[in-house]
């Protein structure tokens, strides 16, 4: 792969390059010109450093390519992935940016390794970051899967730091979802540490876990224990003390148990992770059928709440439903008079019509009307205080004679006339002779399912 940030030649002499990719006239039209002004730093082993800027701008290949000051070294992306490299140099080679960056301080500099050169002699080279990305860009290089974007300062360098670290030690990225790795990131979702290198040194496994989990700490996930600067500082130590054994030696036993880790981890993670992200991304939707969900749920139970506690005619003999029909007709109690029947006989509708008008009309005249008007009084219990003439405001039933024509309990069908007299306010009597059939429904219960009447 052609490499835009390089170590080479301009006019026969050494120089750091920077291939911007871009023709003259592209080059001008988008103001890169700009970016002569910006600095990168080379820092050496004794914490001294030097701004770098660019000399000028020359023409390679078609291509326009800032170019600058030598530096000794190689890019540090290429040392970091050398397949040939032994462990242990790597790892200087760690050391020796997490002290060029310590050195700079609040210095801004580029965190990327494929922007950054180091010497043998431990001298580190950071290319100014806009330049340097411009020409990453171009090179092919769009994910950086060692940086947080939403880290700054000593947390970023403690990050990057980590993510390279874990590189090297497990051999395999936190992150190894491009779709996704951002996100990975933010949300502290990768492989820890201890299952992906096993046996490694305890206390660089936490420094390690806690600098990955500092872009979730805002969050109040997976608080954090050390800040950046002693992340940093516990990681050189560690690294520079030649009498810490990083790796412990591990069991075929143990190995055996972080690798059931690893899977059962993987599995857990994979459906917890993409479930929870399914429920982001569909959150309205999903609150939309858990609101619908819920309405359907609270219509059922109020319905099944209902129902449960509504009145029955379990348990009264056929003739008591009949007695109790019209007794509710004459309390104005159209819930128990529904209990009663069965079927939607048209006669039975009026009396439930009627019972629930004159409910209302009780209920409006104890409400609104002036004090001293009197009351709607069910007919029995004005005939049981003596049944005076006229009366305005009675309704109800008095006079019930009930008879028996044909039918049995054991046949689950018995007929019955019905003799009575039906008071409205402001009306006289009406006599009535209704002929009613009685039958058990499939509970069990007697209802009335049929009323065939003759008013004179």
């Amino acid at each position: 792969m052609r490499r835009h940030i390089l170590l080479s030649e301009v006019e026969d002499k050494p120089a750091v390059c920077f291939d911007t990719g871009l023709e003259p006239r592209s080059f001008a039209r988008t103001k890169m010109s700009q970016s002569l002004i910006e600095k990168g730093y080379t820092v050496h082993p004794d914490g001294s450093n030097e701004v770098w800027k660019s000399s000028g701008v020359c023409e390679f290949g078609g291509h326009m390519r800032v170019w600058g000051k030598p530096f000794n070294g190689e890019r540090f992306d290429l040392l970091l992935n050398n397949p040939n490299a032994k462990q242990a140099d790597t790892l200087q080679l760690i050391v020796y940016w997490l002290k060029a960056k310590m050195f700079l301080g609040d210095e801004h500099s580029t965190l990327n390794p494929a922007a950054t050169f180091i010497g043998s002699d431990g001298s580190v080279f950071f290319s100014p970051p806009n330049l340097a990305n411009r020409c990453l860009h171009v090179e092919g290089y769009t994910l950086d899967r060692f940086n947080c974007p939403d880290l700054t300062d000593m947390n970023a360098v403690a990050f990057c730091a980590a993510a390279m670290l874990y590189k090297i030690l497990s051999g395999t990225l936190p992150y190894i979802s491009d779709e996704t790795m951002y996100q990975d990131m933010r949300e502290g979702v990768f492989m820890p540490i201890t299952i992906a290198a096993p046996g490694l040194n305890k206390d660089l496994c936490n420094l390690i876990q806690n600098a990955l989990l500092l872009p979730v700490e805002k969050k109040g996930r997976n608080a954090i224990k050390k800040n950046a600067q002693d992340i940093i500082g516990g990681m050189l130590k560690i690294l520079t003390d030649k009498s810490i054994n990083l790796f412990n030696e591990v069991s075929a036993e143990a190995t055996q148990k972080r690798e059931k880790e690893k899977k059962n981890y993987l599995f857990k993670r994979n459906v917890a992770v993409k479930s929870r992200r399914f429920a982001v991304r569909n959150k309205y939707p999903l609150m939309g059928i858990a609101g619908g969900i819920f309405f359907i749920l609270f219509i059922f139970f109020s319905m099944y709440s209902s129902n449960k506690n509504r009145p029955t005619t379990a348990g009264m003999l056929p003739d008591s439903v009949v007695f109790a029909y019209y007794n509710a007709f004459s309390n104005f109690d159209h819930v128990f008079m529904e209990a009663c029947i069965q079927g939607s006989d048209p006669i039975v509708k009026n009396d439930l019509n009627a019972a629930a008008t004159f409910l209302a009309v009780a209920k409006t005249r104890q409400a609104y009307s002036p004090a001293g008007t009197p009351p709607i009084i069910s007919a029995r219990a004005w005939q049981d205080s003596g049944g005076e003439l006229p009366s305005p405001d009675v309704f109800g039933v008095t006079d019930l004679a009930l008879e028996h024509l044909i039918g049995s309990e054991f046949d689950n069908m018995i007929i019955y006339r019905v003799n009575y007299n039906l008071w409205a306010p402001n009306e006289h009597a009406r006599r009535r002779t209704d002929t009613l059939t009685v039958t058990k429904d499939r509970r069990g219960n007697w209802r009335i399912t049929e009323i065939l009447r003759v008013e004179r």
